[in-house]
């Protein structure tokens, strides 16, 4: 009997072992953001979850084709902002050519395209064939994001092609703080202005803003945001990568986290929290099925851990 306990006792404490050394293996689990208030607010509630389970979280900041460069060497693990159709071309690039793996769809029914002031819309800007007719207001000048974003690209590609007259346009690429702040100055003076909107994200509360039609070539009609990872990730760390793939967001949801930043002056993940522990219903879809990394059931563990 005693040695059959032994046995029992020595299994135990190795399966906890091995749990243990794949759970230090898969940490810190390492995310980016290219400086994105949305994939912000969503590493914030990934990662909270995450520590809460056992594991750590590293957020690097990084632009877009850094981070899919990143996917592909293995250098970053997992990345929730595979906008689509805006990053089709990293799509055909990376993901369809099977060097870096999507996992699972966190979001839909997003918009990502130009959009304008409400003044601006009021005086006749409804759609990209629009832009050019006030052209001189426009200072014919389109404010994109950072370098090296999709969508920005596509801007480039449209003012390439002359497409609705825009051949003589400039593309004004800064970060999305700077951007805004440009929007800003310009509603503050009633000046016409374009830049690249989209939802989820503070500014759809914030500015009394229109976005323009006809661009859906460029910039597809409603989307959806995908979560990717670097091959391999999965099946070397399971747990994560369930908890991941069942990780969905609203529109809601991201834009309370996001408002709660703006409008209290918090960081991302204090937001992240008082947002799940006002809404822990969440959790159950998150992690069904879901281990901690010291092999617990990982629902009532974070659950209680918020």
């Amino acid at each position: 009997m005693k040695s059959l306990t032994t046995m029992i006792l020595l299994a135990s404490l190795t399966g906890a072992s091995l749990s243990v050394q794949a759970a230090d293996a898969c940490s810190p689990v390492r995310m980016a953001d290219p400086g994105w208030s949305d994939i912000a607010a969503t590493n914030a509630l990934a990662g909270l979850v995450l520590e809460t389970m056992g594991y750590s979280a590293k957020v690097d900041s990084l632009a877009v084709p850094i981070i899919y460069g990143g996917l592909r060497d293995g250098q970053v693990d997992v990345f929730l902002g595979n906008w689509m159709p805006a990053q089709k071309g990293f799509d055909d690039q990376f993901i369809a050519t099977g060097k870096v793996t999507r996992l699972a769809k966190n979001l839909e029914g997003t918009e990502f395209t130009l959009a304008v002031p409400d003044y601006v819309y009021a005086a006749g800007v409804h759609d990209f064939k629009d832009l050019n007719r006030f052209a001189e207001k426009f200072d014919r000048k389109v404010y994109g994001i950072g370098s090296g974003a999709p969508a920005n690209q596509s801007i480039q590609d449209m003012i390439k092609k002359n497409d609705f007259d825009l051949g003589q346009w400039k593309l004004v690429e800064s970060s999305e703080q700077a951007m805004l702040a440009e929007v800003d100055r310009a509603v503050k003076k009633q000046r016409f202005i374009t830049f690249l909107g989209w939802t989820p994200h503070p500014m759809n509360v914030k500015l009394k803003m229109h976005y323009l039609t006809g661009g859906e070539a460029y910039f597809g009609d409603s989307g959806s945001v995908y979560t990717v990872t670097r091959n391999g990730y999965a099946q070397a760390c399971p747990e994560v990568a369930r908890f991941l793939s069942q990780m969905r967001f609203t529109l809601d949801m991201e834009n309370a986290v996001m408002a709660e930043v703006v409008d209290k002056k918090i960081s991302n993940g204090e937001a992240a929290r008082a947002w799940l522990k006002a809404h822990p219903e969440v959790l159950e879809a998150w992690l069904k099925g879901v281990k901690t990394a010291d092999g617990k059931e990982a629902l009532p563990v974070v659950t209680k851990g918020l």
